[in-house]
């Protein structure tokens, strides 16, 4: 009985280290997969960041266009005296 005893506890050992690989397997499977989409996150950040650092860019060159322009010296329609009639 001692001899059926060792077989059932080596089968059970077996299907506990099946169940233990599997369960590593299936780790090292998600792991693997939030790896890439790590990365996939960081180069669409990392794009993203570049456009918002290009619109800055865009934003201050346009700023600053806006204050160089200097007023016109011609007066507003409704600020225009009418002229005189004869």
């Amino acid at each position: 009985m001692t001899d059926k005893n060792s077989s059932a506890e080596d089968v059970g050992l077996r299907v506990e280290l099946d169940e233990a690989n599997n369960n590593i397997e299936e780790l090292q499977t998600k792991i693997a997969f939030q790896e890439h989409t790590i990365e996939v996150l960081n180069e669409a950040l990392s794009s993203q960041q570049q456009q918002l650092d290009e619109l800055t860019y865009k934003l201050r060159h346009v700023i600053d266009k806006v204050k160089s322009i200097e007023p016109s010296n011609m007066a507003k329609d409704s600020e225009e005296t009418p002229p005189p009639h004869y």
